[in-house]
């Protein structure tokens, strides 16, 4: 074992390692927990159900979780492989990618700038970083801007260019949420120049050390993968990825940008758990006052990428769950997924990843989980085990049944099988994966470079008819659809056409397709053309995301730069 325990500490692991179910695939085991565990231990049983079932409806390989309260750290569990190929079981020493919950450690450090006089909060943040320069014609962007991600900038656009270049800004910083990864690199260099410390050692000395989490990374390095789980992502990922598709051995990365550089074991994990459930304060010291967990755990500004009812803090989602205030974010790597959730109000929560990156997060697995301790802590009934049905479960899976036949002659059915959805193509049946909305991935071969988006009368009304299909350029209609049917583009927007690409495991792919008169990233986000030859991205119109086009050659853009990252043509479709 990595971390210290007591004789009283240790569970015996040879004494709870266990099958859990018939096949072996799903092992659990528990490594640690404190004295006091017993008064969450009837718990454990009805969580691992609900985790097995999950993991399989979810095709995850392995896990690790951690349960904590306010008074400390009362179970460590990892379930399933590192190695499936090898059999070899996730350890509890081994680190797993954190991702953007590292957002919530950037806020806690700015914070403690912020309590010791070194920083206001309310000032613009080129007061003390003069090479952050902005077009706008807005108000400054202030940290609490950066923090509560309302600064009005792209998500992903470099920090860094060359020359450089001044960010862009959509609209008046305050006005609107937009998730940035860019807004939390900024902070991480604020961090460094006014603590006068490289962001690693920050991390260590304002967080780690104080809660005694001696085996977090705060960065993710080559020169420590042998301290990483094994992890998985898509094998093939320049399409969408039916959760059971095959996958594949993830390469190595090197991540030390503040936005999600930290990797963890699940115990260090339970001592930031317990720090939040007791609002600020850790075992041996404090880390935010009442002042700065107030901050921290404010609802500053609507969010609703987080959930219809959640708003966000600093670093972290803001939202209420059967009427109790709980702080939550999840975290998505190359080949990780985590999730925390912490009940600020009953002062437990849990902290889960997975060694695998196929679009989701364990969301449900933290969830449940805060709700059985809460239910424990209070004396009434355990909650219901939500269902783990993967994606397939449709509740209104007959809005969608009927036979789409597009301009060329192509046809599917889309027939119902209680709540699922099944697409039938030719003598092949699919059964359809939500992954939002009115959008399904379909493992099918005919139908896996894009997802399928269903379309209905009213765009505005979720509950009109459904009477249009579209999967990449192709339109489909039923007999439900009345409008016009032929629709005119652009010829210049031809030579965007086309499938592009950027090597890095972040990037991938991306499709321009043109589908009913309108350009289209991936089938999906319409592009309105915008000011000097840019095109702006509308599946929000709040989304500040910009694309350019490149290097026109043969009647082709060559390249094409999303907010400032460049993705170059490959001549694949």
């Amino acid at each position: 074992m990595g971390f210290s325990l007591s004789r009283r500490q240790f569970i015996n692991a040879s004494a709870k390692v266990a099958a859990v179910a018939a096949a072996s695939r799903f092992v659990v085991i528990e490594s640690f927990a404190q004295e006091s565990a017993g008064q969450y231990e009837a718990i454990f049983a009805p969580l691992d159900r609900f985790i097995e079932e999950y993991m399989r409806a979810m095709n995850s390989p392995g896990m690790t979780l951690v349960l904590a309260d306010r008074d400390g750290v009362h179970r460590v569990a990892t379930y399933g492989f590192s190695d499936t190929e090898g059999h070899i079981k996730v350890k509890p020493d081994e680190l797993f990618h954190i991702g953007s919950i590292s957002k919530s450690f950037v806020a806690n450090c700015i914070l403690q700038l912020h309590q010791e006089g070194k920083i206001d909060l309310q000032k613009p943040v080129a007061e003390y970083l003069p090479w952050f320069q902005t077009d706008s014609t807005f108000a400054p962007i202030t940290t609490h801007h950066l923090l509560s991600h309302s600064a009005g900038m792209q998500g992903d656009a470099p920090v860094f260019t060359m020359p450089m270049r001044k960010y862009h800004v959509e609209y008046a910083p305050g006005a609107h949420f937009h998730y940035s990864n860019t807004a939390f690199e900024i902070l991480g260099h604020l961090l460094w120049t006014l603590d006068q410390r490289p962001i690693d050692v920050i991390f260590r000395e304002r967080v780690f050390k104080p809660l005694g989490m001696t085996q977090a990374e705060p960065l993710i390095t080559l020169d420590i993968r042998e301290k990483f789980a094994n992890s998985y992502m898509a094998y093939q990922n320049d399409r969408t990825y039916p959760l059971h598709a095959r996958l594949a051995v993830a390469p190595g990365i090197i991540m030390t940008d503040a936005a999600g550089c930290i990797a963890s074991p699940p115990h260090d994990m339970g001592l930031y758990v317990q720090m939040i459930a007791s609002h600020g304060k850790g075992p041996k010291s404090t880390l935010l006052n009442d002042e700065s967990f107030g901050l921290f755990s404010k609802a500053h500004i609507k969010a609703d990428e987080f959930g219809p009812t959640a708003s966000y803090g600093y670093g972290i989602a803001v939202d209420t769950l059967d009427g109790h205030t709980v702080l939550r974010h999840t975290g998505g790597m190359v080949s990780f997924a985590s999730s925390i959730h912490v009940d600020i109000d009953e002062g437990v929560g849990a902290f889960a990843s997975i060694n695998a990156m196929q679009g989701y997060r364990p969301t449900a697995v933290t969830q449940y989980a805060s709700q059985l301790m809460r239910a424990k802590r209070e004396g009434k009934q355990a909650a219901k085990a939500p269902a783990a049905t993967g994606r397939t479960e449709v509740k209104n899976a007959s809005d969608y049944v009927g036979t789409y036949t597009s301009e060329q002659g192509r046809t599917f059915e889309i027939a119902a099988d209680g709540e699922k959805l099944i697409l039938v193509n030719n003598s092949h049946r699919a059964t359809l994966e939500m992954t939002g909305g009115d959008v399904f991935t379909v493992p099918d071969p005919d139908f896996q470079r894009f997802a399928l988006f269903f379309g209905r009368a009213d765009a505005k009304d979720p509950k009109s008819a459904v009477v249009e299909a579209g999967w990449g350029s192709e339109w489909f209609t039923n007999a439900k659809y009345s409008g016009a049917r032929k629709l005119l583009h652009p010829v210049e927007w031809d030579q965007y056409v086309g499938h592009y690409r950027n090597e890095s495991p972040w990037i991938g792919s991306m499709r321009i397709v043109i589908r009913k008169s309108q350009l289209m990233v991936d089938g999906l986000a319409p592009l309105e053309p915008g000011p000097d030859g840019e095109f702006l991205m509308r599946d929000d119109e709040n989304n500040p995301e910009r694309i350019r086009f490149g290097q026109v050659v043969n009647g082709r853009a060559m390249q094409l730069q999303f907010s400032g990252i460049d993705l170059w043509r490959v001549m694949t479709v």
